[in-house]
């Protein structure tokens, strides 16, 4: 019976004489080995400000994140080719300059096509028909999910029942593209971790997940909902992680979130996929705040590796 031991110690005897063949089922050990538990990827959000400005150019943003920042996966955000979501050309073009670069594109994030939890039946409706363009894009770009929101629901268990509904008629749709539809905690009852992850037992689908955001917890009228017990609930059903920052401390700490307990809980619930770096603030220019989060992430692998 083959042991991970064993197989280190085969390994370490073959390399002691000579031999050069690898016994596959240790070469695959020693792949996992040594490949970290999460990889960085850049959430395109956080270049909004040069986006906007005409400073970047979005196909350009994949070469500009390996290059500035040494990343190499990224996190579409729709409303900066939002004219393009059926373009193929244009999309064919997003794809090659990635592929290009060595960058992995993830998902793109689904923003301003319609409610998923509205109370009328036609206003989710045509919500839903909204993001089947994006489920196409996705694809065709190589992504894993598109991310939506779980928006319009004003009562909890109707609201909840609406948003899973929605959730698994979009994953119905989006399952022969083998894409996932990953809902992020992004203001008001999907701001509220016990909701969210109540809307994903109600989906009960295996293509409809979470994307967990450390900073997305803001209920309105001044009430925040927990970070630590909302990133611990909604991890269960993460197909993705976003690393959320705003302001750093003179020692490169996020000042509002604690990025070892929150990864803490990420690596606990069995997370083995990309982290995101969303820096959403002002204090720092768009690239220092980034490889701020990047450097912190980076840190933070490295205590919970030790």
């Amino acid at each position: 019976m083959h042991t991970r031991r064993s197989f280190l110690q085969s390994g370490l005897g073959a390399l002691a004489t000579g031999a050069v063949v690898l016994d596959p089922a240790l070469a695959s050990v020693i792949a996992q080995e040594s490949k970290p538990w999460f990889d960085v990827s850049l959430a395109q959000w956080s270049l909004h400000r040069s986006l906007r400005g005409g400073d970047l150019d979005n196909l350009d943003f994949a070469r500009y994140t390996k290059e500035t920042f040494g990343i190499h996966a990224v996190e579409y955000v729709n409303s900066f080719f939002k004219q393009y979501a059926t373009d193929f050309k244009y999309l064919r073009e997003m794809r090659t300059r990635a592929a290009d670069q060595g960058v992995r594109s993830l998902l793109i994030m689904v923003d301003g096509e319609g409610p998923l939890a509205a109370k009328d039946d036609g206003a989710r409706s045509k919500a839903i028909r909204n993001h089947f363009k994006w489920v196409a894009a996705a694809a065709y770009l190589g992504c894993h999910s598109i991310r939506v929101n779980a928006a319009g629901a004003s009562d909890w268990e109707d609201g909840m029942g609406r948003a899973a509904e929605s959730l698994r008629t979009l994953a119905e749709v989006a399952d022969p593209y083998d894409i996932n539809v990953i809902v992020e905690n992004h203001g008001g009852l999907s701001s509220n971790g016990e909701w969210l992850a109540g809307v994903m037992v109600k989906a009960d689908h295996p293509r409809v997940g979470t994307l967990p955001d450390f900073g997305n917890f803001n209920l309105g009228g001044g009430k925040w909902y927990d970070r630590y017990k909302g990133v611990a609930e909604l991890m269960p059903f993460a197909k993705a992680v976003s690393a959320k920052s705003h302001t750093f401390d003179a020692e490169g700490n996020e000042t509002q979130s604690d990025y070892l307990r929150l990864m803490t809980t990420v690596k606990e619930a069995g997370y083995r996929g990309h982290v995101g770096v969303e820096y959403e603030g002002s204090k720092h220019t768009e690239a220092e705040g980034i490889q701020l989060t990047k450097d912190l992430l980076l840190r933070v692998r490295e205590q919970l590796d030790s």
